[in-house]
């Protein structure tokens, strides 16, 4: 049997409280941090996908990620020596609403590995069974979800985009019962586990709910582990680390809402649990990418009547979940002011690198007075004439700015109606952007190739997703792994055709290729 060799090092339940217990019923867990429990046995795990640079990462060869010894681990049938499986309690507020304890419900740590970098990855099984969180659900995952979390991990992370990582896919062999359009009508699908990595997993509501419990010397205990654990770099007397602390955390929040503006990203469910203390894209759920450029569109059916969570809100939203993990951080903070500090923060950074992306985006050196007006008058028509937003920008670098032609962007618009419609309004506003750029004195093999680092040429839309998953249901894998392989090399020109092509109009409102529901 092919070994695997890790090294575990469990700091997280090593040094803060834990439920010892090993019962997996549901119920609430009041002065711990985790609870210990089992993955549940699956009847037939088989590895379906992995991802070689996360393998590497955690120093796994080849072989011994293709070994059956492999897929019985991380589908949750066995504990390598090291691990220590467990889940961990946490609270959130959903949709703005404050919703208790909610904890790992179907997500199970193994623990800490430390590779010979010494770097140290927490590994964790999605999917993998009951928890004292499932409450009333089973604990399980889907293929059709596990394979967008495996896929969507590692395309963002190519995009440059932090995330957690995806290290397997591996099916059950069982059936998980699912009522994906929570219309009475539930159906057997087949059952998978993805093993998520990530240097940690702790969420703004591991610390709000301490705070809502009231549980304040175990909040002071989390505060300096984390500080402790995950942000080594920071030193000196606890106030000045606080204060850091928190203000890195805004910072890398700022950053992580940019790099989604960036790539056209939508999350779909910006709820507090679902907000990493490492400013990391964590929980890949009713996640899509903004075809048609639209503000309020919101990938996420439960969202769409408020629209909380629609691509143009996400910086906002992201605010609002630091103010209350501000809230909860209070009552321990050395002084109150570091709290507004870090948010004030989070402003500046956010403003700051809002304005770099999209000077970068639209092939500036530098920013420039007018420079507002001339993106509101295109994001504008880009909305109203329905442009697709990755294919216009790609577009847009191909412009020759010395002799703009209007018809050079053509391809990105969904409807050739709108574009002559709007042409004229068009043309004038391509000819003003062309002079902005011709004052720079740039040349133009290199504004293209700059625009090119920053545009993707490929972005994981939700209808090539879906493709995928339905082939994978009959036993195909062919499409997932050429997404994955497209995945690696998202601004290389010379993707295959059919993966940077719009969304076409049969996807436009079929369920899983443009809209989801929270159902996996």
């Amino acid at each position: 049997m092919t070994e695997l060799n890790l090294h575990f090092d469990n700091r997280f339940i090593r040094e803060l409280p834990g439920d010892d217990s090993g019962s997996p019923h549901s119920r609430q867990t009041p002065h711990v941090c985790w609870a210990r429990v089992a993955p549940t046995v699956v009847s037939k795990p088989r590895l379906l996908a992995y991802a070689p640079e996360v393998a590497a990462l955690l120093g796994l060869s080849v072989d011994a990620v293709e070994s059956e010894n492999f897929a019985e681990v991380f589908g949750g049938n066995r504990l390598l020596p090291g691990m220590a499986a467990y889940a961990t309690r946490y609270g959130g507020h959903q949709f703005g609403n404050w919703a208790g304890q909610l904890g790992d419900g179907r997500a199970i740590s193994l623990g800490e590995s430390v590779n010979s970098q010494g770097e140290r990855w927490e590994l964790q099984l999605k999917g993998a069974g009951i928890t004292p969180y499932s409450r009333r659900a089973d604990g399980r995952a889907v293929l059709r979800s596990s394979i967008r979390e495996f896929l969507c991990s590692e395309a963002m992370f190519h995009l440059g985009v932090p995330t957690t990582r995806a290290l397997s896919l591996i099916s059950t062999g069982d059936v998980v019962r699912r009522d994906m359009f929570y219309d009475g009508n539930p159906r057997d699908e087949m059952g998978a586990v993805v093993c998520r990595v990530a240097p940690s997993f702790t969420r703004f509501g591991h610390f709000e709910i301490l705070a809502a419990q009231g549980e304040m010397t175990l909040l002071r205990q989390l505060v300096a582990f984390t500080i402790e654990r995950d942000f080594p770099h920071l030193s000196g007397p606890i106030e000045a680390r606080f204060a850091a602390w928190f203000s890195e955390v805004c910072e890398r929040t700022a950053q992580l809402m940019v790099a989604w503006m960036r790539v056209g990203f939508v999350h779909g469910v910006m709820n507090t649990d679902n907000m990493s203390i490492l400013g990391l894209t964590i929980d890949y759920g009713p996640y899509g990418w903004v075809d048609n450029f639209d503000p309020s569109w919101t990938p996420n059916t439960t969202d769409e009547d408020l629209r909380r969570y629609s691509f143009g809100k996400q910086p906002k939203i992201a605010r609002w979940n630091l103010e209350r993990l501000a809230d909860a951080l209070m009552p321990v903070a050395p002084d109150r002011k570091l709290l507004a500090a870090g948010l004030i923060v989070y402003d500046q950074v956010l403003q700051r690198e809002m304005q770099t992306m999209l000077t970068a985006k639209f092939g500036w050196l530098n920013p420039c007075d007018g420079d507002d007006a001339l993106l509101g008058e295109i994001f504008g028509l880009m909305q109203q004439c329905e442009v697709d937003m990755t294919e216009f920008f790609r577009a847009l670098a191909l412009v020759d700015v010395r002799q703009p032609d209007v018809q050079t962007l053509a391809s990105s618009f969904y409807q050739p109606l709108l574009f002559d419609n709007h042409r004229a309004l068009l043309d004038d506003w391509l000819q003003r952007y062309s002079e902005r750029v011709l004052s720079e004195a740039e040349n133009e093999p290199t504004r293209r190739e700059r625009m090119n680092r920053v545009n993707p040429r490929f972005v994981l839309r939700n209808y090539l997703a879906q493709q995928a998953i339905e082939a994978a249901e009959q036993g195909d894998m062919a499409p997932l792994h050429r997404l994955l392989q497209a995945a690696r090399q998202p601004y290389a020109e010379d993707c295959p055709a059919d993966l940077i092509a719009k969304r076409p109009e049969w996807a436009r409102h079929k369920a899983g290729a443009s809209m989801l529901s929270c159902s996996s």
